[in-house]
């Protein structure tokens, strides 16, 4: 990273709270909302476009997949989700449970009065609170106890339609059956936080011939997995990220930038200037920083790893994530899922700062 990118980040974390400066770099808007879906029929990948068609009719974006796949359902729905306000979505959820479904739904708290939730509530539509400081953090659906649906977005009209998020569908009855089980630890037994079952290390499943580690916070240590993957790179760290506060992972990072590591993040600029983050600090080290350009947020929890890994879910980078709130992580071994993050890492780096 040259100086004068890195004098050029700092200065925009000083003066971020002077007028808002993401709104300087809008995103073009595009004709529409497509998923990035490989030829695979094991998993279909949506991102968030902020500014395009389907965000100002807030219509037609990920939640749409998501709610199709809701009313195809033949049996259930666990909804593990810490805030509901999509229409789309409370309208699925109570026709499936209309239809017969066991629909069940664990949420956080501080949103559980919200219309959309006492709607789902009134239905008859059965509801856990975690009823607890430290958030519920999940966006995880799982349906018919065969497919999962994970990311960082939020079921909010803000985290389909004005946030930048990733939402991965992938169709796997084995790692259904893990998120159904933590699932149940919180909707079940009450459980949540620090109250959950520990594990001593992640569970592994291969779904079409692709490895996948399913990691649940603070149940398993999900900071030194992530460490260890930043640590054993090989070419190149990639970071699409809302923060970075937890330093044992900006150390990793800059210890593998000095090292030669091709290391490049894109960070939300409102959070990258609150206090206890990371991202000066990377940028002061010369590492290639850059901030986001949605006056909104940039919501993804993502890296990628050598071009071959992808680390997404819920978790933000942080001690919260990692000690209090309930959180869920996949690590994913597929170049060709790597490619499409890289892909939607790169296309909002080129409208950062």
């Amino acid at each position: 990273m040259s100086r004068h990118r890195a004098s050029k980040v700092i200065l925009l974390l000083t003066l971020f709270y002077i007028g808002n400066l993401a709104l300087q770099f809008l995103a073009p808007s595009d004709p529409a909302i497509a998923p990035r879906t490989a030829a695979s029929t094991w998993y279909s990948l949506y991102f968030t476009n902020p500014g395009g068609a389907a965000a100002s009719s807030l219509r037609g974006g990920p939640d749409a997949m998501l709610a199709a796949a809701i009313d195809a359902a033949s049996e259930s729905v666990d909804v593990a989700a810490q805030q509901i306000n999509l229409w789309s979505i409370r309208d699925a959820l109570i026709e499936a449970h209309q239809r017969g479904l066991r629909v069940r739904v664990v949420t956080e708290t501080d949103y559980a009065n919200g219309p959309e939730i006492q709607a789902l509530v009134l239905a008859g539509i059965s509801l856990r609170e975690d009823e607890r400081s430290p958030l519920m953090h999940n966006k995880f659906v799982v349906i018919d106890e065969e497919e999962v649906w994970t990311g960082s977005m939020n079921l909010t009209v803000n985290g389909a339609y004005r946030n930048n998020n990733n939402l991965l569908r992938i169709r796997s009855t084995q790692l259904a059956g893990l998120y159904t089980n933590e699932f149940e630890e919180m909707f079940v037994e009450d459980r949540f936080g620090a109250l959950s079952w520990p594990e001593i290390s992640p569970s592994t499943v291969e779904v079409g011939g692709t490895q996948i580690e399913v990691l649940f916070s603070p149940d398993t240590r999900v900071g030194e997995r992530i460490t260890a993957l930043l640590l054993g790179a090989e070419k190149s760290i990639y970071v699409m990220a809302f923060n970075l506060t937890l330093d044992p992972i900006a150390d990793a990072i800059l210890r593998r930038a000095g090292e030669g590591i091709d290391v490049q993040g894109l960070f939300d600029a409102g959070q990258s200037q609150n206090q206890g983050s990371d991202v000066a600090r990377l940028a002061e080290a010369g590492v290639d920083i850059m901030l986001d350009g949605n006056p909104r947020k940039m919501h993804h929890k993502v890296i990628i790893v050598d071009e071959r890994i992808v680390i997404t879910g819920s978790y933000n980078f942080s001690r919260n994530a990692e000690e209090k709130n309930d959180e869920n992580v996949l690590i994913i071994y597929s170049p060709q899922l790597a490619g499409q993050y890289l892909q939607e890492f790169l296309r909002l780096r080129e409208i950062g700062s």
